[in-house]
């Protein structure tokens, strides 16, 4: 996905072959299944088949059972590239979202690399009250509202739906969420978009969705393996030895793996390599580790 912000880490860092020579790419939409965009499978039984044909008419022999009547897949999982800010923004709680035309959307982001000094924008500062922040709209101060973090590689943090949120620039993340699209945009830094003009705003919406109790969230602190459980996903991160192996931690259910660094080999001799992101159906073999490798793996809660 072309995004003002975005850059050219895909290429470099993942060696993907990105469709021009010259825009900026922020986002790689890596595990969907939305109305105008839709992973295919690319090996094996159901090579062509799209991840919505799959959920559709194979989901209890390829996913498990008990995942409720969600029409589509539902997570969606990327990888941005911000090489400059993203704008400071929110996403409807889902008791709003509807009357506000949008979709509720949690998601956590794992940081895969990040630039010296590289900033997160999460929550708003102590003090801060809904009036101050209207205020700030209006004379374009909105950042002096906005909690800021310095992570490292490695570190994480929850995005919970309401949570004012931006990603500076560069960072290189995995980013697991729920299946949805919208994205309230209450500020922009005042800059123009691919095409030369403002990005549109959305500050009644996002008046609407900001949670303004939501004053300075720490980075996540890993439960063991867990970085994130709630009721849309849970996300393990995994270190493999060399000839340590992996697989679906319920046979009976599937799971996506991340591969953030290292090399993993199937039973009949494919290699996956970093950056490669794979769906264990239901029963899957496992995958041994060819190298020192960090995963992470990602489920679906069961309703």
């Amino acid at each position: 996905m072309e995004r003002v912000w975005g850059g050219r880490e895909l290429e470099r860092v993942y060696h993907r072959t990105l469709p021009t020579p010259d825009l900026p790419y922020g986002e790689s939409w890596e595990i969907v299944d939305r109305p105008d965009e839709n992973s295919i499978v690319n090996h094996g039984l159901h090579a062509g088949k799209s991840l919505h044909h799959l959920w559709l008419h194979h989901r209890p022999e390829l996913f498990g059972d008990d995942y409720g009547q969600h029409p589509r897949f539902p997570i969606l999982i990327k990888i941005l590239d911000a090489r400059h800010d993203l704008s400071i923004q929110v996403h409807p709680p889902a008791d709003l979202a509807p009357s506000l035309n949008g979709e509720p959307k949690t998601e956590m982001w794992y940081i895969a690399d990040c630039d010296p000094g590289a900033r997160l924008y999460v929550g708003i500062k102590n003090g801060t009250t809904r009036a101050d922040f209207e205020h700030a709209i209006t004379n374009g101060t909105v950042a002096d509202h906005v909690h800021s973090l310095l992570p490292a590689p490695g570190d994480s943090i929850f995005i919970p739906s309401g949570r004012l949120h931006a990603i500076g620039a560069g960072f290189l993340i995995h980013e697991i969420q729920q299946n949805s699209d919208t994205t309230y945009r209450v500020f922009d830094w005042n800059r123009n978009g691919l095409d030369g003009k403002p990005r549109q705003l959305h500050v009644p919406e996002s008046l609407a969705s900001i949670d303004f109790n939501d004053f300075q969230p720490p980075r996540d602190t890993p439960n063991g393996e867990t970085l994130a459980a709630c009721p849309y996903f849970r996300t393990d991160r995994k270190h493999l030895t060399t000839a340590a192996t992996i697989t679906n931690p319920d046979p009976q259910r599937f799971s996506i793996l991340s591969i953030i660094d290292g090399l993993l080999e199937s039973p009949c001799g494919r290699q996956f390599e970093k950056g490669t992101f794979l769906l264990l159906p239901r029963g899957a073999s496992t995958l041994k580790a060819l190298r020192p490798s960090t995963l992470l793996q990602i489920t679906l809660p069961t309703e």
